[in-house]
């Protein structure tokens, strides 16, 4: 066992994605001894501090990036505001100092947040994207990534080196001495129980988006009569559920029971994030994916899973509840390896 150290985690606050899959891994920090501190902002952060009430918190300054309800000025709006998040990422830095000099911190690991290393420090960066999509401007988003990776000790990627993966091209577009695939990154274990649920929808992401996914499939599931749970993904301070008719609702669910819902039911509707694919895959799951539009990534993983034969998918605004159907000719997730390398490697660190 490596010594224990004193250890920033720092997940990017966009959706609960990153915060989720941070999860495993300072669950192995604590059991091999370490001190923690947990840095992040908005509802990344509070659902952390749900999951984890004895660690320390820290707030680090908000990206606030911010969405357009119409998918194709989205693109627009997210370059347009570049200049903020560049100002983020720099207001980030001085407050990773700030706590360097605080905590007397031995290593940080920052999923996705490029404010959240110093020279002074080893730090570690975790990404699934080493190839950005973003349309027409991929090759400008990839470089710009590859440039601010290059300032961090080691690069971090959550799936397998081989042919057999979850990410495709982004994980797999380049070899530079720091990668290290370290395997999924899951916070939930496989159980054999009594399956409870025809379906299970598991709602995600930055609004407006998320709303108008929402609203859609609340319409869609009004028609079926099977025993349905939604997950609404919005983490408030206190949990609440609701019935209606066949339809149990919960605005939010933390990694404990969202695992007994998952492995409870029969198929899933989700987006196509890529930390659930991860969850997905562990617990061996049958998924219907609607990505969020225009959110490239989740475009090409939902098209990437499909053409593996793994997972169907449609856009939001064409999916409608018949196309559930179509997950019979799919052959699901269990045909993937679901190790992790976390364990070990956290030894090494």
């Amino acid at each position: 066992m490596s010594k224990q150290k004193n250890i920033l985690v720092a997940p990017l606050n966009w959706g609960l994605g990153h915060a989720a899959r941070s999860i495993p891994i300072i669950r192995e920090l604590m059991q091999q001894g370490h001190h923690l501190i947990i840095a992040s902002d908005g509802v990344a952060l509070d659902f952390l501090r749900k999951e984890f009430p004895l660690l320390i918190f820290e707030e680090l300054p908000p990206y606030d990036i911010s969405y357009s309800s119409n998918s194709f000025w989205m693109k627009l709006k997210l370059l347009f505001q570049t200049p903020k998040m560049m100002h983020s990422v720099l207001a980030e830095k001085k407050v990773t100092k700030e706590l360097i000099r605080k905590y007397n911190i031995d290593l940080i690991i920052s999923d996705n947040r490029f404010g959240v290393r110093d020279d002074s420090v080893r730090s570690i960066f975790i990404t699934h994207q080493l190839k950005v999509l973003s349309g027409w401007t991929t090759w400008l988003s990839t470089k710009a990534h590859q440039l601010l990776h290059r300032q961090f000790d080691e690069i971090w990627v959550p799936d397998f080196e081989g042919e057999q993966n979850l990410s495709g091209i982004l994980g797999h577009s380049r070899k530079n001495k720091k990668l290290k695939y370290v395997g999924l990154l899951s916070r939930f274990e496989k159980r054999e129980i009594k399956t409870k649920y025809d379906l299970l929808v598991v709602l995600s992401g930055p609004e407006p988006q998320r709303s108008i996914l929402e609203e859609k499939l609340l319409r869609e599931l009004e028609t079926l009569e099977s025993k349905i749970v939604l997950i609404r993904g919005i983490v408030e301070k206190k949990q609440t559920v609701k019935t209606i008719n066949h339809l149990k609702i919960y605005n939010f669910a933390l990694s404990d029971e969202l695992e007994k819902l998952i492995n409870a039911s029969d198929i899933i509707i989700s987006r196509s994030g890529y930390t659930s694919i991860m969850d997905y895959c562990k617990l061996e799951k049958k998924v219907f994916f609607i990505p969020t539009p225009k959110q490239y990534e989740q475009e090409y993983l939902a098209t990437y899973l499909e053409d593996l034969g793994i997972a169907p998918f449609a856009k939001q605004k064409d999916f409608n509840i018949k196309q559930l159907g179509s997950l019979q000719n799919y052959k699901g997730f269990s045909v993937i390896k679901h190790d992790s390398e976390i364990k070990e490697i956290i030894k090494n660190i």
